[in-house]
């Protein structure tokens, strides 16, 4: 099955470690729209196994746009008192995994968030927010495919008791106009 993302106590502890110098460097989306904060309970919902329909724009910034759609299973766990969130997500018809670390700052009442995968293994810049009730909103700075920087935007939607909806979004203009270019719905795996 493709490549598949596992990690050792070791690795854990190398990321677990890189965790930690994000929430002492107060990392924090650059000027454009104001994340909000959030609580280290706003990830307890999302632990165990979650599959999800995962739609993605197949190329962004078009006046046609073209979705493709395909499965993913993940799976979440929490260390440190839920102060570190993991989840592994695979996607088995694409053959790929990928990891998402967040790490809440207690201090500033915010998660930052990391995606991680074997192709691209370095932390970039995270997206930083927190959940109001059941809507968590999340920002971050990075770079277009071609180089153009960009504004990147989260918004995670619960549905208790089983469900959750992941967005993704690309704004060209410092978070004026936004392409959602990414959805995941989830739904929890049942035992």
């Amino acid at each position: 099955m493709g490549q598949e993302l596992t990690i050792g106590r070791r690795q854990l502890g190398g990321l677990l470690a890189l965790g930690t110098l994000a929430l002492a460097s107060g990392a924090k989306a650059a000027d454009g729209p104001v994340a909000p904060t959030g609580d280290i309970h706003d990830f307890d919902y999302q632990v165990g196994t979650l599959e999800a329909v995962q739609r993605k724009l197949k190329k962004r910034w078009t006046a046609n746009p073209e979705w493709e759609e395909f499965p993913s299973r993940s799976t979440y766990v929490q260390y440190l008192g839920g102060a570190v969130s993991l989840d592994q997500t695979d996607f088995p018809t694409r053959g790929t995994s990928g990891m998402t670390v967040r790490v809440f700052n207690a201090e500033k009442r915010q998660w930052l968030i990391y995606w991680v995968t074997r192709k691209s293994p370095e932390m970039g810049t995270p997206v930083v927010g927190g959940y109001q009730g059941n809507r968590g909103l999340f920002y971050g700075d990075d770079q277009e495919d071609d180089g153009r920087p960009i504004k990147v935007r989260f918004i995670r939607t619960k549905s208790p008791p089983d469900k959750e909806r992941w967005e993704q979004a690309f704004s060209l203009d410092n978070g004026l106009t936004w392409e959602t270019n990414w959805t995941a719905d989830f739904t929890r795996v049942r035992t």
